[in-house]
């Protein structure tokens, strides 16, 4: 059995005592989104991290990833936005003690549309968030591949936002949008949000993925972290096992990279870094 020894995070009291909401997101598909939600919020819950992960994109695919299909639950995120449903009511447990999950469900397809029709529809996942933050220390939420009312009540409801960005040609292409967005967030409903730190996913030993990674350091900084994802087959394999990577193969490449950024989030966060 896959182990992994707690403790080389900074302990709980020495991190900000106030939970922390964090949102990956990216309009681009396939650039390691779920992935990294998966992985980063299975990871910081391997070091004793009570973290909750709420999957608001209508694919499911970051349930399935721990063995918890969409269509399994009765209490979803989509009971939770659109019926008022509290948030508790609708939390899953999952293999791992620290992590729990609120899955997405099938109805999530039209939550958009019918979003549109309520009042404050952008605060709702805040409002249901806010009411459970200070039971977790991490709170992640994964949002869809796209800029619509779900991805912003994820951006309303965090302090925080990752982005993946995959080492390819294409790596910076609707990244403005994202950034433009998340502006126009803090602007208006959310004036604490910051970007967290942009993710390089995808990292192939290669000149193209070396170059791009150069590139995207080059022009955003300190705002690139550290830790670099690399493709690996044994992450890509994991999902179909309904597992998160490091009950899969803990010692694969694309798990020890997961828990060495979890070490990187959890480090800025306590040396107070945006």
């Amino acid at each position: 059995m896959n182990t992994y020894v707690a403790g080389e995070l900074p302990r709980p009291s020495e991190l900000a005592k106030m939970s922390r909401i964090l949102t990956i997101a990216n309009q681009k598909g396939g650039v390691g989104k779920t992935t990294t939600a998966v992985n980063l919020a299975a990871s910081l819950a391997a070091a004793e991290r009570r973290t909750l992960l709420i999957d608001v994109d209508p694919q499911g695919n970051a349930g399935s990833a721990l063995g918890i299909r969409r269509d399994e639950s009765s209490a979803s995120i989509y009971e939770v936005l659109l019926d008022g449903l509290p948030l508790r009511d609708a939390v899953r447990k999952t293999e791992l003690k620290f992590l729990d999950l609120v899955p997405a469900s099938q109805h999530l397809v039209g939550a958009e549309l019918e979003l549109a029709e309520h009042e404050g529809r952008e605060f709702r996942l805040k409002r249901a968030v806010d009411q459970l933050a200070d039971d977790y220390e991490f709170v992640v939420i994964d949002c869809p591949p796209s800029l619509g009312l779900l991805t912003l009540n994820g951006l309303v409801a965090a302090r925080g936002v990752m982005i993946p960005l995959q080492c390819e040609y294409y790596a910076l292409e609707g990244l403005a949008d994202v950034l433009k967005t998340i502006e126009l967030v803090r602007a208006s409903a959310n004036p604490d949000l910051k970007v967290d730190g942009i993710v390089l996913t995808m990292y192939s030993a290669n000149n193209l993925s070396n170059q791009v990674a150069d590139e995207i350091r080059k022009t955003f900084a300190d705002q690139v972290f550290q830790t670099v994802i690399p493709r690996n087959v044994r992450l890509s394999e994991a999902p179909s096992h309904g597992k998160p990577i490091l009950l899969y193969d803990v010692a694969s490449k694309g798990c020890q990279s997961y828990l060495e950024l979890a070490r990187e989030v959890a480090g800025r966060i306590e040396g107070g870094a945006p």
